[in-house]
């Protein structure tokens, strides 16, 4: 008797809260706002202070109310909660009588329910709503067909949206006892009008951002309760499918094939499998369930941070406890040649793409196979994503190619002039430790080159995961090692140029250059793989190369490289305000010329051989689908190779 008086008691005071009518807009700014600034708000003229919030009233037709902010000097809007629904009437009509709260206000049309408006729901288990059941329209109550004709005849603009979220909320929470297949059809034929691929950019102004997620979990709760008739059942809408079969110890492998219109240019395929070593944990017989959703994705990803968008359709489970993991084989949305994909699951409370939970098993140009862990409270929705990652282009990739050969057939050039002339240009001290460097550069950046074929070999041919992360511990290493010891020849040049009368012994300049050379690098790579690789967060999607979107591995390689370009950077220019210096007794047009002249050939000689050209690289992080910063950069690159090698070559004389 208690709960009944506290549901209506709560119920009214909701009730009374929301009648109170909101006409007039209202703008929300640390600064006071005249009338006038209201009228220009509402008539979306220019504003005046940038994250000044507008709230406007809806048309008379609808209720709720839309949301601006101020951007530029321009409203943009933020929210639209305007809807033409009446949720708490349409819940009302499939739950008559089920609620205490109704019976004493009148279970017909002028009934109320205590959690209408937004509000939390009752206390009681879900479910337990459906124990009072035996009064009203049985045949809607059985199968809620009685609210589909109000639903799909209802625009599915965003406030709509949110209104039909909160109603399968709802059903799922209180009416999911016993559910049949006719209720199922009309829990599918609800979401399908809000999953349309024709309505998704809707989505993006509904004001609760978790909407999508607070649908996916709805979904999964109402379909595990869905009850099999001769083993196995199969409800299909053109945006929703969902397919159950009883499974059991001695089944062979079961499974669940979609294939789904994802919008007017054709149809999008999944597929889920339960291998047989699974099922065989099973101690009694149970029910699989599988739900998939062609546009779920790219509704989810409107609120994600990450820019890495999903590329297949959404596949959830619900699976018995025993089951820990299943293979799931998902058809690309964008199947650009050699574009990298990444399997995750949804992790439910924390309501992002987590890729701790799968594992990439196969990955070819249309399809990625994926292996998964099912845990019911965090895991049980599944799709693989897509990085907007550099711009694929004939000439990038022939640029590369022919760029990586320059390279490899330089470096090799360049040591092997080195080990010929070794005696004749090391005679002095300060040209043992510079050539020492440039020889410890050109192995460096060699094997690094060699170990980025070997990676790409790895990663093409779906070799093992150990190799892979072998690959990129090592071009990892070799990159960073090729980067300290063009930073010890940047100190190198700094202590010849500065510290004239200061002498350097070989023994203590070589511990000093492999420490820093080798040392440096070798701690860096191990930390990395040791901090990362635990949580399967080492190697990105797509390439044997350090993750950036889950760990931020790369920074253990971007940190260090910019740090020496920046500090490289600074040599130079000391390098040029020392060297420019004109010659005593020239004149002043013959000195500006030799000035220049110095400056030149020193900027020309220590830009690729101190490894600047790298610094381009920022560009193509600012604007990462830029053809032409990739272009630039990769041109630079080769230039640095061929460039500083023969540098290196002039500077062999002694």
């Amino acid at each position: 008797m208690d709960v009944r008086v506290t549901y209506c008691l709560l119920f009214w005071a909701a009730h009374f809260f929301l009648a109170v009518p909101h006409t007039t807009p209202r703008v929300l700014s640390n600064k006071s706002k005249a009338g006038d600034e209201q009228d220009a708000c509402i008539n979306l003229i220019p504003c005046q202070d940038n994250g000044a919030i507008c709230i406007q009233p809806c048309s008379p037709s609808f209720h709720g109310e839309t949301s601006f902010v101020c951007e530029d000097r321009k409203w943009q809007m933020l929210s639209d909660a305007c809807a033409s629904l009446d949720v708490q009437s349409l819940f009302q009509r499939i739950s008559q009588n089920e609620l205490p709260c109704s019976e004493g206000h009148g279970g017909g049309a002028g009934g109320h329910l205590p959690f209408v408006g937004g509000g939390k729901l009752g206390s009681g288990k879900p479910g337990d709503g459906a124990k009072h059941f035996g009064a009203g329209n049985h045949s809607c109550q059985a199968d809620f067909s009685c609210i589909i004709p109000d639903i799909l005849s209802s625009p599915a603009i965003p406030g709509n949206i949110a209104d039909i979220v909160e109603l399968l909320k709802k059903i799922s929470l209180l009416l999911s006892e016993n559910v049949t297949r006719r209720k199922m059809q009309s829990y599918s034929r609800i979401a399908n009008h809000i999953l349309n691929s024709s309505i998704i950019s809707n989505w993006a102004f509904v004001k609760d951002r978790n909407a999508g997620s607070i649908l996916l979990d709805s979904v999964n709760l109402f379909a595990g309760k869905l009850l099999l008739r001769n083993g196995s059942e199969s409800i299909q809408e053109p945006f929703i499918a969902t397919k159950g079969y009883n499974i059991h110890r001695n089944t062979s492998e079961k499974s669940f094939d979609f294939s789904m219109e994802f919008n007017s240019t054709g149809n999008i395929t999944g597929h889920m499998v339960i291998p047989e070593e699974e099922l065989l944990r099973l101690p009694r017989a149970s029910k699989a369930i599988s739900v998939a959703f062609p546009t779920l994705g790219a509704i989810l990803e409107t609120n994600q941070l990450d820019p890495a968008f999903v590329n297949g359709m959404v596949l959830s489970v619900s699976l018995p406890e025993e089951l820990q993991s299943i293979l799931l084989t998902f058809e690309k949305l964008n199947k650009l040649e050699q574009a990298g994909a990444q399997c995750v699951g949804w992790h439910s409370a924390e309501r992002r793409w987590d890729a701790r939970a799968c594992e990439l098993r196969a990955h070819n140009v249309s399809a990625v196979v994926c292996v998964c862990a099912h845990r019911r409270r965090t895991y049980r929705s599944f799709s693989i994503l897509m990085a907007p990652a550099a711009p694929r282009s004939a000439l990038l990739g022939s640029i590369t190619r022919v760029g990586l050969g320059l390279s490899i057939l330089s470096l090799v050039l360049c040591l092997l002039v080195e080990a010929v002339v070794w005696q004749h240009v090391t005679k002095t001290e300060i040209t043992y430790m510079r050539h020492f460097c440039l020889v410890n550069i050109a192995a460096s950046l060699l094997v690094a080159d060699v170990l980025f074929i070997l990676a790409a070999i790895v990663h093409n041919t779906a070799l093992n995961y150990q190799l892979c992360v072998a690959a990129t511990f090592f071009l990892h290493f070799f990159y960073l090692a090729l980067f300290f010891w063009m930073f010890t020849l940047g100190l190198l040049i700094l202590y010849g140029l500065l510290l004239i009368f200061f002498k350097i012994t070989r023994s203590v300049f070589l511990a000093a250059a492999f420490s820093t050379g080798y040392g440096c690098p070798l701690v860096i790579s191990i930390l990395t793989v040791a901090i990362t690789e635990p949580k399967n967060g080492y190697l990105r999607s797509g390439a044997c190369w350090l993750n950036w979107y889950e760990t931020k591995a790369l920074l253990a390689f971007v940190v260090p490289a910019l740090s020496i370009i920046v500090m490289n950077l600074i040599v130079v220019v000391v390098v040029v305000v020392k060297t420019g210096r004109s010659s005593i007794g020239e004149g002043c047009k013959s000195q500006d010329l030799s000035s220049m002249i110095r400056a030149s050939k020193n900027v020309a000689l220590l830009t690729p051989l101190l490894g600047l050209t790298w610094g381009f690289g920022l560009a193509t992080i600012i604007d990462s689908r830029s053809l032409a910063f990739h272009v630039v950069f990769a041109l630079l690159n080769a230039f640095q190779v061929s460039s500083g090698n023969l540098g290196v070559v002039c500077v062999l004389r002694p």
